[in-house]
């Protein structure tokens, strides 16, 4: 067990403050953008219609600035601590962005959702106390050589298809009634984003420390490949936030997202090359009851607001802006979460 302590590093810990303070502001953006993306919408083509009449509300900007701070430290983070650290750790801004969405939104949280909640914290605090060394780099040209291996190349190929496949065939049939659908654009694009994330940070960390990588064209690819995949990620997400329950989005999201990402660090970092078994399953645990935590979270949802299992995941706007009917029966929200 004194070797798990020893793995906490100086790097590490930089990178787990950053983690906390992202998921922080990460949690409270989804709130605030989704009160922006509510407000616009009574006036203007929702998002999830294909409106953009969101960008012209101020309360949203507020919402992605914040955000951006997150994802900033975020950023920042990664450049510390290796991706099966730092991803998981994105949990804490469900907990945040449920306890906001009770007190604002009207979201109730059930008895079993604040257990998920700690399901959640100490999942986190398990692969916390686990998490492999940071990987020595010393140029971005060996992440480069990382990215281009066969192994990393034949997930990306992969990745990059599926995605394809998605947005031309499958969301233009079902997009507006299946959750998984925007979801699964955000979290794929994702796992590929977050790695160019980790290189463009390191190559970023490497520079001030006195080490200049700019002059690589590797770091303006990865810089180029980042770009792309944020704007594609903001795009869906947007679509999802607009057009499903927030209890709903957030923990498949999750799911999914954290799930690719470590598969994605596992293949190009070699992350559990560097760990023992028992370490690796023990990260493996913590990340199982992290998703426990989050589907408490969802399933209570569905406890709290609505006594039956099957209404739908959205409804029309109009049933959006009178959420009780005339006998004053609760309608159930159907909010979503955000990004990324």
């Amino acid at each position: 067990m004194a070797d798990s302590y020893k793995g906490m590093s100086s790097d590490n810990i930089k990178g787990l403050v950053l983690a906390l303070s992202s998921s922080f502001f990460i949690g409270a953006s989804f709130i605030v953008k989704k009160k922006g993306l509510q407000k616009a919408g009574s006036s203007g083509l929702r998002a999830g219609a294909g409106g953009y009449s969101y960008l012209y509300e101020p309360l949203w900007w507020i919402g992605m600035i914040t955000m951006i701070v997150g994802e900033i430290a975020n950023f920042a983070a990664y450049a510390f601590a290796p991706a099966i650290l730092v991803t998981p750790l994105g949990a804490l801004s469900i907990i945040i962005s449920a306890a906001l969405a009770h007190l604002i939104l009207r979201e109730r949280l059930h008895i079993f959702g604040i257990l998920g909640c700690v399901l959640c914290v100490v999942g986190s605090t398990t692969i916390v106390l686990h998490a492999p060394q940071e990987r020595e780099i010393q140029s971005v040209k060996e992440v480069w050589d990382l990215a281009t291996e066969p192994a990393f190349l034949f997930y990306a190929t992969c990745v990059i298809a599926a995605v394809f496949i998605i947005i031309v065939h499958i969301i233009p049939h079902y997009g507006q009634t299946h959750v998984m659908v925007y979801i699964a654009v955000c979290s794929l694009v994702g796992s590929l984003s977050v790695m160019s994330v980790k290189a463009l940070g390191i190559a970023l960390k490497l520079t001030f420390s006195g080490m200049n990588q700019l002059v690589y064209p590797q770091t303006w690819a990865f810089t180029l490949f980042v770009a792309t995949c944020v704007i594609t990620q903001m795009n869906y997400l947007n679509k999802a936030l607009d057009t499903f329950n927030t209890a709903v989005v957030s923990p498949i999201y999750y799911v999914m997202f954290t799930s690719l990402t470590i598969l994605a660090s596992v293949i190009m970092f070699k992350d559990w090359d560097r760990q023992n078994p028992t370490q690796i399953v023990t990260e493996i645990c913590g990340f199982v009851t992290i998703l426990s935590g989050t589907f408490l979270l969802h399933k209570t949802k569905d406890m709290v607001e609505g006594s039956s299992q099957s209404l739908p995941l959205r409804l029309s706007k109009h049933a959006e802006e009178n959420p009780y009917e005339p006998e004053g029966i609760p309608l159930r929200r159907q909010e979503s979460l955000r990004q990324a």
